[in-house]
Parts: C-alpha cells; sequence; structure tokens
C-alpha cells in the first residue's frame, strides 16, 4: 500500500496530481535523461558546476519519489562517454559530487530498500569512484526494493556492442549456437539485464533527442520532454509525467479497437480486458 503522505503533503500541487493517477497502473520502470544543468548555471551567471551541484537535489527527489510509488525499476543517465570532451574540471567536479552523492545518501538508500546498481564500463573511470560505486552496490545487494541504476561512462551504441562481443565469444568457445541468438539472449547481456525494459523515458529541458541512451531497451517506451531544467525537477514534475504516462494509449504497433456500442439488453457480459502494458510484444 503506497503512503500518499510520504510522497506529497495533502492540499498541495503535488498532492492533486498524485491523487489523479491510477497507482496500479504505474510504469515498471523509468528512465531519465537529466538535462539542463549547465543553462540552469548560465542563468544565474554561475560556472557549469554549480549546476551540477543544485542538481542532487533533483536526484534525491526523482529516487525517493519513485522508490515510494513502488516503481521496479529508476535508470538516471549522469555521464555518457561522449562526456569526456567537456572541460576536464568540469568532469572532476561531477566524479567529486558522484562521491559526495553516495557518502550521504547510501544510508538513504537502505532506508528505502533501493538496491544501487551503475550501468556502464565502470571500469573506465577513476579508481577512488569505482571503489565507491562497489562499495554502495556491495551494501546495497541485499534490498529487495526499487533498482536505482546510474548511467556512468555510457553509450547505448557500446551497449550493444559489449552483449554482441560476449555472446560472439559464447559461439566461439561452443556454448552456445549462432541460430540460438535471439531479442531475448540480447537483452540478457546488456548491463540492465534483469529489469524489464522502461515503459517511460523522461527529458528534462525540452531537447528532443535520445542522445545515445538505452537505444536497445527504449524500443517501445513512451517518452515525455518537459522543459523543467534538471536542477528544477522534483517530485510534482516527476508525478506529472507519470501522469501524461497513463493518458497515453500504449499499441506496441498494433491497433486498438474501437468499443461497439450495444443495447444494454442485447450485450454478453465481457471479460476483463488486459492493461495495455500488459500486451506482449
Amino acid at each position: 500500500m503506497i503512503a500518499k503522505d510520504e510522497i506529497a503533503k495533502p492540499s498541495t500541487p503535488e498532492r492533486a496530481v498524485l491523487d489523479s493517477l491510477e497507482l496500479t497502473r504505474l510504469p515498471r520502470h523509468v528512465a531519465v535523461i537529466m538535462d539542463g544543468n549547465g543553462r540552469w548555471a548560465k542563468a544565474r551567471h554561475l560556472p557549469r558546476v554549480e549546476g551540477h551541484r543544485a542538481g542532487i537535489a533533483s536526484v534525491r527527489a526523482t529516487v525517493e519519489t519513485a522508490a515510494r510509488l513502488g516503481l521496479e525499476g529508476l535508470t538516471l543517465y549522469a555521464f555518457s562517454t561522449e562526456n569526456w570532451k567537456r572541460p576536464r574540471l568540469e568532469v572532476l567536479t561531477l566524479m567529486t559530487l558522484l562521491k559526495e552523492y553516495l557518502k550521504r545518501e547510501l544510508q538513504n538508500l537502505l532506508d528505502h530498500d533501493i538496491r544501487f546498481r551503475v550501468v556502464g564500463r565502470i571500469d573506465g573511470l577513476d579508481a577512488t569512484v569505482v571503489a565507491a560505486l562497489k562499495e554502495a552496490m556491495a551494501r546495497t545487494e541485499q534490498c529487495g526494493g526499487m533498482v536505482f541504476n546510474v548511467a556512468l561512462n555510457y553509450s547505448g551504441r557500446a551497449e550493444i556492442a559489449d552483449a554482441a562481443r560476449e555472446l560472439a565469444a559464447e559461439v566461439v568457445a561452443g556454448t552456445l549456437r549462432l541460430d540460438e541468438i535471439d531479442e531475448e539472449r540480447i537483452s540478457g547481456r546488456l548491463y540492465t539485464a534483469g529489469l524489464p525494459d522502461p515503459d517511460l523515458l523522461i527529458r528534462t529541458s525540452g531537447e528532443m533527442r535520445v542522445s545515445n541512451f538505452l537505444l536497445w531497451q527504449i524500443a517501445y517506451s513512451e517518452i515525455y520532454v518537459t522543459p523543467v531544467l534538471w536542477p528544477e525537477f522534483r517530485c510534482r514534475h516527476f508525478l506529472e509525467a507519470l501522469a501524461e504516462f497513463q493518458r497515453r494509449e500504449r499499441r506496441y504497433g498494433g491497433i486498438v479497437e474501437p468499443e461497439r456500442v450495444t443495447a444494454p439488453s442485447r450485450q454478453a457480459p465481457r471479460e476483463a480486458r488486459p492493461h495495455p502494458t500488459a500486451v506482449t510484444r
């Protein structure tokens, strides 16, 4: 049972959105492209790194809201392989902020029964960052609630290439036949293996692109773009994205036949229709 008062107080804009949701029809997995930190800082005549620092509060609010709603998974896009092109000071600050976040928030993750994971090429990160990440993953490994993925040193194309290499190695070793490679086996070799594909992809700051993020997994995701910059993104904005998700009609490439209007006296009882999110691809 979801405790609404822990998510949003009564008589607030957040609570109004929360009360409009069908809590039995939430997405299982939500992915977020956190964008707009630099523009937030620039608008305030601050260094770009201050935008990243301000964005930590948005991470905390989003993680806690998703966990309290009982979502299975939340994946946040924190640092792409392309982000290494940014100024060295900005990259160093991002990594420092990541370590500070894990130090401050680890107990909070444990308190909310959240399992922390990293998706991406973790070995390409600084040794001190890797140590902090591995500690957080080890400490939360037994948590049975929401899986919280942070995409670090991540590339959607690289993820698919890594999965292909794993499968190719198994074929060469003779443990897998070429004709056994299908979509399910590829999904099982991706960084997000074990989680359902995202039902909803949120992008902040109004940009209309997916930025090489979860390219395989978002094949059927609903995409929600908000003009809100990431440092300003809070519980209400997350709930608004969920409300929009519930207004969508998910067809997975098919069509939904309109219901026929029949006279009540002649209308045969109908079986309960499955919810669209349960449709098999």
